[in-house]
């Protein structure tokens, strides 16, 4: 089955759907948008999908005059002939958006430029930081092929990684593609983005970015929300588990959004231990019934405090 959750800008589970594992994207993505455009009332819509999303049937829907929306889409830079020849090729300045890091806290540094191809809109994006380690990490993999290769070590060439910066010379000889290596490098630090949009390029930048959202919400529902495996066979109860899942993750979001406007920035696996030892224990002495609370351990007092939950005496009578 595919899941899917749906959020506002500002990352807010609004609601979750499911369909078939073995639908096409066109089948299942453009039709969910149409529903939950009626469902909520939604005015504009503008579809934001990475390289994985995305075929030329659903491009060619997405621009279809029965669906006048709006997208910002990630390009595959290698497989397309077009981004790959024409919009990479295409000489043009960078514009700063985010400038280099003082900090590890801030902002990954960011620069745009646009590019046309005939009516098509394209929206080049750098990450300098990225470009640099993308550089480093492949000379460290040539300078260690360089080394194996002077004593006849061919083992490498059965690794991926490897194998792309190699080519045969002769029988039974290889050689570093000096070629490939400077083919690899106009990818350094880059992605492509297409878009029908109007905005200037740096917001269509910033818009896809925000796709980091939507990943960090997949990766608590299947890590630390445990939604696989699913032991259920029937529909019903398949979505009723996913479902269950869906309102714990609304639970969490809404959780750490008070935490954060309280200034508090907890790590959820401290939030669940600390509160896992929160206990009650009701116990009768001298013919009267008591409850005692265990002591508030770590950070169980503040998000008691950011949920709205008084938190009782150590000990009460019943």
């Amino acid at each position: 089955m595919v899941a899917a959750a749906v959020l506002d800008g500002e990352g807010h589970p609004i609601c979750c759907e499911l369909w078939p594992g073995n639908t096409t994207d066109v089948k299942s993505l453009l039709p969910v948008v149409a529903r939950l455009r009626k469902r909520f009332g939604i005015g504009e819509v503008c579809v934001v999908a990475d390289r994985g999303m995305i075929s030329h049937e659903t491009i060619q829907e997405l621009e279809s005059p029965q669906t006048p929306w709006k997208y910002i889409l990630g390009a595959r830079m290698r497989r397309q002939k077009e981004v790959n020849e024409e919009v990479l090729g295409r000489a043009g300045a960078y514009r700063e958006v985010t400038p280099e890091r003082r900090c590890s806290k801030d902002p990954a540094p960011l620069k745009v430029k646009e590019v046309w191809v005939e009516d098509r809109r394209y929206v080049v994006c750098l990450n300098e930081e990225q470009k640099r380690k993308e550089a480093h990490d492949r000379q460290a993999i040539i300078e260690h092929l360089r080394e194996q290769l002077k004593h006849g070590e061919k083992s490498l060439i059965g690794n991926k990684g490897y194998r792309k910066y190699i080519k045969v010379e002769g029988e039974n000889r290889f050689a570093i593609d000096e070629t490939k290596i400077e083919a690899e490098a106009r990818y350094d630090g880059k992605w492509v983005l297409r878009t029908n949009l109007d905005l200037p390029a740096d917001e269509v930048a910033l818009k896809y970015k925000q796709l980091w959202m939507v990943e960090d919400i997949f990766r608590t529902m299947k890590s630390i929300l445990e939604t696989r495996p699913i032991y259920h066979k029937c529909t019903e109860t398949i979505r009723g588990h996913v479902f269950c899942s869906f309102l714990a993750l609304c639970l969490r979001k809404d959780l750490a959004d008070r935490l954060t406007a309280r200034g508090a920035s907890e790590e959820w696996n401290d939030i669940v231990r600390d509160v896992n030892e929160l206990q009650e224990v009701h116990t009768t002495f001298k013919g009267k019934s008591f409850t005692l609370r265990s002591q508030l351990q770590g950070c169980t007092h503040r998000v008691l405090q950011a949920a709205g939950v008084a938190v009782p005496p150590t000990i009460r009578e019943v």
